[in-house]
């Protein structure tokens, strides 16, 4: 048998037993390096890893300040979603924190990440992990920008 073909045999190939390894609202700053090693598996070939920052701008305005609040069912809610996402791939760990409070240009907003077996799953359920964190976890960003304008997004 060829070595290199992919046989899907393997334990490694299903998803985990309990693939959600940390999930997290919080008002301290985020670690990159926490949620990788969160969804570090022996049997997982490919780790997908997104990192949502604050930026300068938004809409075509300088944003001079910004900061996070969260619903008190929004972990509940972010639960929900890695389930969904852990019950959709064959998710081998998974891991997503959130920011709340008020947060500086270039802060960390939001980090998750997935591992699977293969590079093409794990791309897939991280991008489905965010989307859907964005989508329907009731966390809501208020933005003030240089020119005095404010605004809630997700509210």
């Amino acid at each position: 048998m060829d070595r290199m073909a992919h046989t899907y045999e393997h334990p490694g190939e299903s998803a985990a037993a309990d693939p959600i390894r940390l999930l997290a609202v919080r008002d301290t700053p985020l670690s990159v390096d926490e949620v990788f090693a969160a969804v570090g598996d022996a049997s997982a070939g490919g780790t997908a890893l997104f990192v949502g920052t604050v930026r300068d701008h938004d809409g075509g305005a300088d944003v001079a300040a910004l900061g996070y609040s969260a619903h008190p069912t929004a972990e509940a809610e972010l639960r929900r979603v890695a389930e969904k996402v852990a019950a959709d791939f064959p998710v081998r760990a998974l891991a997503a924190v959130h920011r709340t409070g008020d947060l500086a240009i270039g802060d960390l907003a939001v980090v998750v990440a997935v591992s699977c077996a293969h590079r093409a799953e794990a791309f897939a359920a991280c991008r489905r992990l965010i989307d859907d964190l964005k989508s329907t976890v009731p966390i809501w960003k208020h933005q003030s920008f240089a020119d005095g304008a404010e605004e809630w997004v997700g509210a």
